[in-house]
């Protein structure tokens, strides 16, 4: 069966509705949890319900905090998207020398619809998070444990799968629209000789530049906030003055729980929507080079967006698995229900994949090899089976990456425990050890994708590259629902806490949060996976759309090998930056912190009536940190390759984006696994399975202990490389090839591709 042009359209269409409206129909399920259930006439008896009052304190405080970060942070990003969009306009309408207003207008329109689109996720993302938290601790109230553990995970998992299928729905949709709109405009888009449908999703390929521009505020903005407050509040808490985490005396508490939202569920979603915008665009801009695509109809050029309609339709079903067919009953289960999603989609999208291969393309088509004569191009013939392989590798090996993530970072398995005994000779070996396993951590990550990015770019060319981009993101519905599971339990946890709630009330917290904690290894592991491949995807639209030939991006040619040295710096710039400011903001919260201590009578002896805790102050410390700092970052990622572009020309782009692509995945793979691992080797001292030989006999290391507090010491140096620098770096991986692929005409547009400098490209001025 092929799909028709309508067929096509339809199927599009109806797949985003239904996410969207299955996201609507979640947030109906929540919202029937009330906090005061007394009132309601719940029928299930709750226990510790006289805390109920102190808990719906905490999460207004939450709430207030995420609304006041969030709204400061997107009046910032309100204010870019209108002045970079300016520049949008301006500079892609210069196409081929001459001055086309249309190119620029629509570019610019796909930008800015990026940007609020990727706003809008991260605000739902955020608000429905923050509504979810104290609900999930209400449902662990529950006086039978069967229905506590049913109750709080299904809430969690919810509110993950209402920000997931909202944003993949509406992503979908959006891109699907301007297509549409911006071929009504291109009439000659399936005429030959017409550039019309290369110009065509040169102006979509805007939507992912917005989305990804955004993405770099969430991704570092919420880095800075979340591990600033984190970092604070752990120094000053349990280094400093020997306190519990999540401690009510202590004034960060309430801005380490926000900064979960703003990092883990704002900025997340909008990095995973970026790669979703470009992995589509850079696969909608490669095909556009295919005469044979073109020939075959709108349906086939659209592939891309099909892959993604049917990826929601599966995680749709396969959600139920997890809230009805086999709901959570014990804590055993937890863990095994969030992999069990993971591996069902997995499957179920292998076999679906193929027909939905088979109604878009045609039996065969030439896919033109990037770096051939674009006038006389040398082409790779693709077959349907061909590119449904290209779309499973990528599938599967983002699975693995994930699991082999969860290796490195989970305290069940030999590395991370390693690294908790080496905590019995101080910080500094449990330092060693963990740096020594980030390192380690890539390699079997690197080789899968070197492997996946042969084998697509062997079947289908770039084209190849970007099915498997599409296909490592096919799921994405079914992974930011896990992903934003994990931040909810921990603010469960928090608020349970805080609100001193009983002992079997936070114990049940406590375990879904591990459980997260696990699976959230597994996200970071999809992450950089995915921003590896969208980058390539990326690369290769700029290469074929910018023209260059393989002699013109030679690694014997100087300037092109110069420019992958210089690329290959970016990334640990960029860490440098945001490393060094979630350190001064720790620094301001942790003196802010003592201050109060000492201030507020009886605050850090718990005395009774002591005065309470000025969370508002913490908050905006790490709001205003977040806001100043995020600014440098992004100026370095977004400038450096305009001025390339514009100094040096199209091959020196092309050096700058290889070498920064490179660099980054190892970068951003070995920071997140080594923070991810010293966090879960604090947990697994905490937990009392670290002994030590004392007199010649066996003696566990509780909390309090050395060996606990060189286990805190790796944990708060890891924050800042797990939830800021490595997860930021998956934006520079994709920002910087986005907008040198939307600014490609106009770099081209510049003494011929050459730049002004118009540098030779080797020693011999050839």
């Amino acid at each position: 069966m092929t799909f028709s042009e309508s067929e096509s359209a339809i199927f599009i269409v109806v797949s985003g509705i239904v996410a969207i409206c299955f996201s609507v129909f979640q947030y109906m399920q929540i919202n029937k949890i009330s906090l005061t259930p007394s009132k309601d006439g719940m029928k299930q008896p709750l226990t510790g319900d006289e805390n109920l009052p102190r808990l719906v304190e905490i999460y207004n405080a939450i709430r207030e905090g995420a609304d006041s970060f969030l709204f400061a942070e997107y009046k910032l990003c309100g204010i870019f998207i209108v002045v970079f969009g300016v520049l949008v306009l301006v500079l892609t309408s210069r196409v081929d020398g001459d001055w086309k207003w249309d190119s620029g207008a629509f570019t610019a329109l796909s930008f800015v619809m990026g940007g609020i689109t990727s706003i809008i996720s991260g605000y739902v993302g955020m608000k429905v998070a923050v509504f979810s938290n104290a609900r999930t601790t209400v449902s662990a109230m529950a006086a039978d444990p069967a229905e506590a553990w049913k109750g709080s995970f299904n809430t969690a998992f919810r509110a993950g799968s209402v920000m997931g299928f909202s944003l993949c729905g509406l992503a979908l949709l959006m891109v699907f629209v301007l297509c549409e709109l911006f071929r009504s405009h291109f009439k000659d888009w399936d005429k030959a000789g017409s550039d019309d449908v290369k110009r065509l999703f040169e102006c979509v390929a805007g939507f992912g530049l917005g989305g990804s521009s955004i993405a770099l505020f969430g991704r570092v903005g919420g880095g800075i906030y979340t591990k600033a407050a984190d970092v604070g509040a752990d120094l000053a808490g349990k280094v400093v003055e020997n306190i519990p985490e999540d401690d009510p005396r202590n004034p960060a508490t309430i801005a380490d729980n926000v900064g979960d939202n703003v990092g883990d569920v704002a900025g997340m979603g909008s990095d995973l929507f970026g790669s979703f915008a470009e992995a589509t665009c850079a696969a909608l801009v490669v095909a556009a080079s295919s005469k044979d695509l073109v020939d075959a109809g709108w349906a086939a050029l659209l592939f891309p967006l099909g892959i993604s309609a049917i990826g929601m339709l599966v995680c749709l079903v396969c959600s139920f698995v997890a809230t009805d067919l086999m709901p959570v009953k014990a804590e055993s289960d937890v863990e095994t229900v969030l992999k069990t999603q993971l591996a069902l989609t997995t499957i179920g999208l292998t076999a679906v994949l193929y027909p939905i291969a088979t109604a878009y393309l045609p039996d065969k088509f030439d896919i033109p090899i990037a770096g051939s004569d674009p006038l006389d191009p040398t082409n790779v013939e693709v077959t349907p089976v061909k590119a449904w392989l290209c779309v499973c590798s990528g599938l599967w090996s983002g699975c693995l990456i994930g699991f082999i993530t969860e290796y490195y970072t989970s305290h069940s398995y030999g590395p991370v425990r390693e690294v908790a005994q080496s905590c019995e000779t101080g910080a500094a070996t449990n330092i060693i050890y963990g740096l020594a396993l980030g390192y380690k951590s890539t390699t079997i990550p690197v080789t899968l994708l070197s492997m996946v990015c042969y084998l697509s770019f062997y079947l289908a060319d770039m084209y190849g590259v970007a099915l498997a981009a599409l296909g490592m993101l096919s799921n994405l519905a079914t992974c930011l629902s896990i992903d934003v599971y994990g931040p909810v339990c921990d603010n469960a946890g928090g608020i349970a806490e805080m609100a001193e709630l009983p002992a079997e009330v936070r114990e049940k917290t406590d375990a879904l949060d591990a459980a997260g904690n696990t699976t959230a290894a597994v996200g970071k592991g999809f992450a950089i996976g995915s921003a590896c491949f969208v980058g390539l995807a990326l690369f290769g639209a700029f290469i074929t759309r910018s023209g260059l030939r393989l002699e013109d991006v030679s690694l014997l040619g100087p300037k092109v090998f110069a420019s992958i040295i210089f690329g290959a710096m970016i990334p640990y710039i960029f860490s440098a930056m945001t490393m060094k400011s979630v350190g001064q903001a720790a620094n301001e919260m942790v003196k802010e912190v003592a201050r109060q201590f000492k201030e507020i009578p009886g605050l850090l002896e718990g005395a009774p009536g002591h005065g309470p805790p000025d969370h508002a102050r913490c908050i905006d410390i790490s709001t205003q940190a977040s806001l100043r700092e995020m600014v440098p970052p992004g100026v370095l990622i977004m400038s450096t390759p305009l001025l390339f572009g514009i100094l040096l020309g199209t091959d020196a782009v092309a050096g700058l984006l290889a070498g920064a692509i490179v660099s980054a995945v190892q970068m951003a793979i070995s920071s997140s696994n080594t923070g991810g691992a010293w966090d879960n080797a604090k947990k697994y001292v905490e937990k009392g399975c670290v002994s030590i030989e004392v007199n010649g006999v066996q003696t566990v290391q509780p909390k309090g202990s050395e060996v606990h507090k060189a286990a805190v010491v790796g944990d708060t140096v890891g924050d800042p490389l797990k939830d800021t620098s490595g997860p930021a770096l998956n934006i520079v991986m994709k920002l910087m090839a986005i907008l040198s692929l939307v600014f490609a005409d106009f770099f081209h547009s510049i003494n011929h591709g050459k730049g002004l400098l118009s540098l030779p490209s080797t020693p011999y001025g050839t």
